[in-house]
């Protein structure tokens, strides 16, 4: 589980920011909101970030797909180049490196990782656990005159010299050790950990216009998803919905497909070179039983309105969340999806998943008129500052001045006294200029 995620100089933030899920003393919703992973460890189930449009709420999310990234589908050669933008609306940060810190759990132990980089090449990194005291696993440099990497592992690694020659061999300039470990053929298991992490707890971010409805569907079809389980929730959600199928076809393997799994490392090098050879690939189309005054009707999953195929793709998400140990970033959770299934949706995932996150973008206000279903600390802001640059912060950073216990969260944030709202214009355009 995430502890907490620190952001300098990525995209609009300029100085460090910090997404938290250490939960405060509070006891509110306890049951529901957090988990112990480690005895004396409270951390949240759920952030949900509010702001106005450009403000750098997407920003956060999209750092840690970024990190996710960068570790888990490394550069293939020196020359390219990190895909990324500093904070450009000021002179001296585009020259700066960015750094990202995260502390996560795995397997009852505690993590922290800090990288720092640029376009060029990974300049730092640092990986320690803590079990039960502050141990370092490894520390990288980067020399940038001969672009070649230096790792020295802690000393209560386990490790063999050629081990360590093998990781700085496949360790590129402009990869991390994480990345490097996973082209090298070395037992390094606090390593393994760590890159089990990311490749399996943190998953990409899904964004309004990402087509859940084939991965859930490839998902269950690998039997990596209960068909049953997406049916289930899909009932509670009032759809009308009474089963699903699934009917095969071989088609022509597309281009665009090939890139995307290149591009994800979803797919190893050998599961794509033979999807190149054979050329063709199983399409699967979904069909949806509806049961109506007793009667059956099947259609296809394309009829369905735009909300269904979104609640559909969230079912698989759900499933994932409650039976698995997953974090699934969300951006805009609140697309095509009606006031109330959102809020279904949110107090479903915190009902029944024992050890998953969610961390969700959104401009849904009506949640913060119910104090009943959620807690100070689980909601942040994003808002710029003077200088156009995202700060990020809690509600339970405001003070009994602003935010009392019997405070309407959803006036004080309408109103603009918790910052994270567009200054907006009068409503009056002026279209008499001159064409030039």
């Amino acid at each position: 589980m995430i502890i907490n995620f620190s952001v300098q100089n990525f995209g609009s933030i300029k100085d460090k920011q910090t997404l938290s899920f250490e939960a405060d003393k509070d006891d509110h919703l306890e049951n529901y909101y957090i988990v112990e992973p480690i005895p004396g460890l409270r951390l949240l189930k759920l952030s949900l970030i509010y702001g106005a449009n450009a403000s750098g709420k997407t920003t956060v999310l999209n750092a840690l797909n970024f990190l996710g990234g960068i570790v888990n589908v490394p550069l293939k050669t020196k020359t390219e180049i990190l895909d990324f933008h500093p904070f450009l609306f000021a002179g001296d940060t585009p020259k700066q490196n960015t750094i990202f810190s995260l502390e996560f759990v795995q397997n009852q132990i505690r993590y922290f990782y800090e990288v720092e980089f640029n376009k060029k090449a990974v300049v730092r990194e640092l990986l320690k656990n803590y079990n039960p005291n502050s141990a370092v696993i490894f520390e990288r440099t980067t020399n940038l005159e001969k672009q070649l990497t230096s790792i020295e592992l802690g000393s209560k690694i386990k490790k063999a010299k050629t081990a360590k020659q093998n990781l700085e061999a496949n360790t590129l300039w402009n990869n991390t050790v994480l990345g490097g470990f996973r082209k090298t053929n070395i037992d390094l298991g606090e390593l393994k950990e760590v890159a089990d992490w990311f490749m399996y707890y943190l998953n990409p971010v899904i964004y309004s216009n990402t087509e859940l409805d084939n991965y859930v569907t490839t998902q269950i079809e690998e039997s990596k998803i209960n068909k049953e389980d997406v049916v289930g929730i899909l009932k509670k959600a009032d759809f009308n919905i009474s089963g699903i199928s699934i009917k095969k076809d071989d088609v022509d393997v597309p281009e665009s497909f090939i890139e995307y799994l290149e591009k994800t490392g979803k797919r190893s090098p050998e599961e794509i070179t033979e999807l190149k050879t054979k050329g063709k690939i199983t399409s699967m189309n979904l069909e949806v039983q509806h049961t109506v005054d007793g009667g059956e009707y099947i259609l296809p999953f394309d009829s369905e309105s735009q909300g269904t195929k979104r609640y559909y793709g969230f079912a698989g998400l759900m499933s994932l969340l409650i039976k698995e140990s997953r974090v699934f970033p969300v951006d805009e959770l609140e697309t095509s999806l009606h006031p109330d299934l959102y809020t279904h949706f949110l107090l479903s995932f915190l009902a029944n998943a024992k050890s998953s996150q969610l961390i969700a973008t959104t401009h849904n206000r009506e949640i913060l008129n119910n104090k009943e279903i959620f807690r100070n600390d689980s909601i942040w802001f994003t808002d710029k500052d003077e200088h156009a640059a995202t700060q990020l912060y809690s509600l339970s950073d405001f003070d009994s001045s602003v935010i009392r216990d019997t405070s309407n969260v959803y006036n004080a944030y309408k109103s603009g006294k918790l910052g994270a709202v567009p200054n907006l214009g009068d409503y009056y355009i002026d279209t008499n200029h001159e064409n030039k």
